[in-house]
């Protein structure tokens, strides 16, 4: 067993034998303990020491990931059934029951994350179950801390009410997206990704060109977003086009940049072979020069299209019909209703990082040759 791996197990022994100690509320000056919640919590502490104390197995013991599930999902369930007793009075021993079940799901994600499986199928599961448990621990992390120290929502709302104001406002939520997403991003994104790719090919065939084009390209790039989008919502009106307008200046140079470097990648021996079969210009640039810029290229697509998303959103802050994600957000904030600005956010962030995955989904499948992709 690695060293992270005894230390991450040792602490879950001793923060669970601290739950089970201390109490876990103090209600009216009466202490609350873990025990005296009825007979599935006591069941649940069982099962949840015993696996605890089988996740000090080392890391390729037999059973050892099916041990840590269960102690981080019982443990989980624990946290969950106490949250009635603790809200607003938590004590000592929530919080470690609470560190508890961090640690086991910390743990088992680092186990799964060594799992070699010789199948296919099953190594394909084990990968994704890493980030998906991961994530899934931070959301009941970020629960649990809101629900025992009894935070306020307009500070920061649970993961559950945003939850809920997601399914209670999908209509809302669906007309922002297809203002956003559907129009300003994916128009932006098209425009200034594919005129940053047409520069690139022009500065590569023209040097003048390139020596010009690319201080014009820094200097686009380092405009703020504040600056020039109440200018471009002057120029194209408070409907889409302008926040289109506002992430085509934003996505333009990272392709532009990204682009010309991949088509100066080609090695020059492979460049004097194309001369020797009396290549032209174009031959060369479709046949080596674009096949060996295309990482370079979807490295740009990859970084446009979560610039796409920001731009599009705080462009909307400047002037938009009555919907759009930043309208919404800048609404929101006002009305104090904290919990539609989360699902706002909650919306955008799986729409960029779907967007994103798409992305790395066509790159794969278009450069399956690059040693990167092979290796993966």
């Amino acid at each position: 067993m690695s060293e992270r791996a005894a230390w991450q197990s040792l602490a879950a022994v001793v923060t669970f034998a601290a739950s089970v100690t201390l109490p876990i509320a103090v209600v009216g000056g009466v202490p609350v303990y873990l025990i005296d919640q009825g007979s599935t919590a006591r069941l649940g502490l069982w099962v949840v020491g015993l696996a605890v104390l089988f996740g000090l197995r080392p890391a390729g013991a037999s059973g050892g990931v099916e041990a840590l599930t269960i102690a981080a999902t019982v443990s989980a369930y624990l946290v969950v059934m106490i949250f009635p007793a603790v809200t607003g009075h938590a004590s000592i021993g929530f919080w470690m029951l609470l560190l508890t079940a961090w640690l086991m799901a910390w743990l088992l994600v680092t186990r799964l994350s060594y799992l070699r499986p010789a199948n296919p199928t099953w190594a394909w599961i084990v990968r994704l179950a890493v980030p998906v448990l991961f994530g899934a621990s931070l959301l009941f992390l970020w629960e649990a801390v809101v629900r025992g120290a009894n935070i306020e929502q307009v500070i920061l709302p649970a993961p559950s009410v945003i939850a809920q104001r997601l399914a209670a406002s999908l209509y809302v939520l669906w007309a922002d997206f297809r203002q956003t997403f559907l129009k300003s991003v994916l128009a932006g994104f098209a425009i200034g990704s594919g005129s940053g790719f047409l520069a690139a090919i022009v500065a590569d065939r023209i040097p003048f060109l390139k020596r010009g084009l690319l201080p014009v390209g820094n200097l686009a790039s380092a405009l703020p977003i504040i600056g020039i989008a109440p200018i471009l919502v002057t120029w194209f009106g408070f409907d889409w086009q302008s926040k289109a307008a506002v992430v085509a200046v934003m996505t333009f140079f990272p392709m532009l940049v990204n682009a010309v470097a991949g088509l100066a990648a080609a090695d020059v021996m492979e460049r004097d072979l194309m001369r020797t079969y009396a290549a032209n210009y174009w031959q060369g640039l479709f046949k080596l020069r674009l096949p060996a810029a295309l990482p370079f290229i979807f490295n740009a697509l990859k970084i446009n299209s979560t610039l796409a998303m920001i731009g599009a959103i705080v462009a909307e802050f400047f002037g938009t019909p009555i919907v759009g994600m930043g309208f919404r957000i800048s609404t929101e904030v006002g009305r104090m209703n904290i919990d539609m600005v989360w699902a706002e956010i909650a919306v955008a962030a799986l729409a960029g990082s779907a967007f994103y995955g798409l992305v790395t989904l066509v790159e794969r499948a278009a450069t399956f040759w690059h040693p990167s992709i092979r290796q993966s």
